[in-house]
């Protein structure tokens, strides 16, 4: 019974395995947080144009990072510094607030669905570690800007930016990438093109926060490629 047991948790665990090292190269036509999504009373748009993180310009990646995990060109997928900030604040009495990395949004938006229950957490950790461990990191930003939501049921950088502004992401000026960046911790609620006072001061703070980190802070992700004006010269090799 525990050899068949320890067996079929050995498959599942390579099956797993393979699925994440399948995704480095295959671009994933949905989500499970699309399909989840299905059921809803918005349901997605399932026909979206996948964008190369690279063809994108320089201040749509670098809106996101700014807005979401700037560390994320420096941690191996947790960003233990944010959630010890994070537990510290919440013992002063401040509201909880999140610490989840892009390579854990992306973890969650492609296998799993949200919610809060332990077995989702624990999941999720899982295959962040999985996608760390197979993926470049800009194969993980990739895949974050084409599933994420940025809208009720508008997922994909290249949906949202049609969606919201009539546009193609590769036309996004940098305060509409700032403007999209800023609706990601709710998108159904909040709105670039009709922006609440909360989404235009994220929207600038986003902006002020790109200038610190200047396009070369995406140096370490290796995203450069010639003939793309803006992006950092690619890394020097070692």
């Amino acid at each position: 019974m525990l050899r068949a047991a320890a067996l079929t948790m050995a498959l599942l665990l390579g099956l797993t395995l393979l699925l994440i090292l399948l995704l480095r190269w295959v671009n994933p036509p949905y989500s499970m947080y699309m399909f989840s999504e299905a059921a809803g009373p918005i349901a997605p748009s399932l026909r979206r144009h996948w964008q190369p993180v690279h063809e994108l310009p320089v201040h749509v990646p670098l809106a996101v990072i700014a807005a979401e995990d700037q560390r994320f060109p420096l941690h191996g997928g947790f960003d233990w510094q944010s959630i010890q900030e994070a537990v510290n604040e919440y013992r002063q009495g401040r509201r909880l607030r999140g610490a989840s990395t892009i390579s854990q949004q992306t973890a969650k938006n492609l296998f799993l669905w949200h919610g809060r229950s332990l077995a989702r957490k624990l999941l999720e950790a899982g295959f962040t570690v999985g996608i760390e461990a197979l993926w470049p990191k800009a194969r993980i930003l990739e895949v974050y800007l084409n599933l994420a939501e940025w809208g009720p049921g508008v997922f994909g950088i290249d949906s949202a930016a049609r969606y919201h502004f009539g546009i193609t992401a590769r036309e996004l000026n940098r305060e509409q990438a700032a403007l999209l960046a800023a609706v990601l911790p709710n998108p159904k609620v909040y709105s670039p093109t009709r922006p609440s006072e909360t989404v235009r001061n994220r929207a600038r703070w986003i902006e002020r926060q790109m200038s610190q980190l200047g396009p070369g802070w995406l140096e370490p992700l290796d995203l450069s490629r010639e003939g793309h004006p803006g992006w950092p010269p690619p890394a020097a090799s070692r």
